[in-house]
């Protein structure tokens, strides 16, 4: 192990460019998936005659495989079908889709649990049933599921690192391509990818934490 060796600042701008790279993926498929997964949720939620079971299966498809697999379809076989991506929009395809379905559950679980009554108070004094999603169901969704939302997208920014077995330069890859110079720099790359994965899911968990206390007083 020669940890000085490979926390030479070469090494850690190189590691920062990747960790550059995965916070890119990640906040376009955090912003991807939170749009689409509430529409799908939103859609299963209604019930709505064929659709919201024509939904509901894709959405079960998708959460019942494995993200590597959605990761390889998007790379590998799109082209195949006359869909060009490159890797970066390969990857954040692949993730915006998967963590899309599985936010789309916690939505949708978050819908049912409120009281039927309350949208019916709303039909009742003449509000359409977009009205009462925005105004009525939804902010009590995102307040109430705000610690699961957070989870899914902790785990999307470590699942960015899967992306590396379509060598998409992000911070696990970087890191590969150090290590994979040096054996003596295996130990220390680990070390470091645990330490930059963790100050940013551990910030993100404070924000929410925050976020969850400031949305609590203003209720």
């Amino acid at each position: 192990m020669d940890f000085a060796g490979a926390f030479q600042w070469v090494n850690i701008r190189f590691l920062l460019d990747g960790l550059l790279l995965t916070l890119q993926v990640a906040v376009i498929s955090v912003i991807l998936s939170i749009i689409f997964g509430v529409l799908l949720g939103v859609l299963r939620y209604w019930k709505i005659p064929i659709l919201s079971k024509v939904v509901g299966w894709i959405i079960d498809i998708i959460r019942n495989l494995p993200l590597l697999l959605i990761i390889f379809f998007t790379y590998f076989a799109l082209p195949q079908m006359g869909i060009h991506l490159n890797i970066f929009w390969a990857a954040v395809a692949a993730l915006s889709v998967f963590e899309s379905a599985m936010i789309s559950e916690i939505i949708r679980g978050g819908l049912e649990s409120i009281p039927p009554g309350q949208a019916e108070a709303g039909l009742a004094t003449g509000m359409t049933k977009m009205q009462i999603m925005r105004y009525i169901l939804m902010p009590q969704v995102f307040r109430d599921t705000l610690p699961s939302l957070v989870s899914q997208l902790i785990a999307l920014i470590k699942d960015t690192s899967l992306a590396t077995i379509i060598t998409l330069p992000e911070l696990t890859h970087h890191a590969k391509i150090i290590y994979s110079l040096n054996t003596d720099y295996v130990v220390p790359m680990f070390v470091a990818l645990a330490a930059l994965y963790f100050i940013v899911c551990y910030t993100l968990s404070l924000f929410s934490k925050q976020l969850a206390k400031r949305m609590a007083t203003n209720t």
